[in-house]
Protein backbone atom coordinates (compact mmCIF):
# COMPACT_ATOMS: atom_id res chain seq x y z
CA UNK A 1 0.00 0.00 0.00
CA UNK A 2 2.62 2.10 0.67
CA UNK A 3 4.07 1.94 -2.17
CA UNK A 4 0.96 3.17 -4.12
CA UNK A 5 0.70 5.94 -2.07
CA UNK A 6 4.71 6.55 -3.21
CA UNK A 7 3.29 5.90 -6.82
CA UNK A 8 0.34 8.68 -6.29
CA UNK A 9 2.23 11.61 -5.61
CA UNK A 10 5.45 11.02 -7.79
CA UNK A 11 2.38 11.12 -10.56
CA UNK A 12 0.62 14.39 -9.14
CA UNK A 13 4.19 16.24 -8.58
CA UNK A 14 5.19 15.05 -12.28
CA UNK A 15 1.36 16.41 -13.48
CA UNK A 16 2.34 19.56 -12.02
CA UNK A 17 5.79 19.95 -12.92
CA UNK A 18 4.39 19.14 -16.98
CA UNK A 19 1.72 21.76 -16.40
CA UNK A 20 4.26 24.49 -15.08
CA UNK A 21 6.72 23.96 -18.17
CA UNK A 22 3.60 24.43 -20.24
CA UNK A 23 3.03 27.71 -18.71
CA UNK A 24 6.26 29.02 -19.02
CA UNK A 25 6.82 27.78 -22.39
CA UNK A 26 9.64 25.29 -22.03
CA UNK A 27 10.59 23.50 -24.76
CA UNK A 28 8.83 19.96 -24.93
CA UNK A 29 12.10 18.04 -25.23
CA UNK A 30 13.33 19.51 -21.87
CA UNK A 31 9.49 19.03 -20.31
CA UNK A 32 10.07 14.73 -20.89
CA UNK A 33 13.32 14.90 -19.66
CA UNK A 34 12.03 16.49 -16.47
CA UNK A 35 9.52 14.43 -15.94
CA UNK A 36 11.75 10.78 -16.78
CA UNK A 37 13.99 12.51 -14.10
CA UNK A 38 11.12 12.52 -11.77
CA UNK A 39 9.59 9.29 -12.70
CA UNK A 40 13.21 7.74 -11.70
CA UNK A 41 13.44 9.02 -8.29
CA UNK A 42 10.15 8.73 -7.36
CA UNK A 43 10.76 4.80 -8.18
CA UNK A 44 13.82 4.77 -6.14
CA UNK A 45 12.25 6.75 -3.41
CA UNK A 46 9.52 4.48 -3.24
CA UNK A 47 11.46 1.28 -3.19
CA UNK A 48 13.89 2.46 -1.04
CA UNK A 49 10.90 3.29 1.54
CA UNK A 50 9.20 0.45 1.11
CA UNK A 51 11.67 -2.81 0.84
CA UNK A 52 11.67 -4.92 3.48
CA UNK A 53 15.29 -5.31 5.30
CA UNK A 54 16.80 -8.62 5.27
CA UNK A 55 17.41 -9.89 8.92
CA UNK A 56 20.63 -11.42 9.16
Amino acid sequence: MSFALYGIGTLILIVGVIYICQLVHMPTHWTVAIALLLVGAGLMGAVNSTRQRDKS
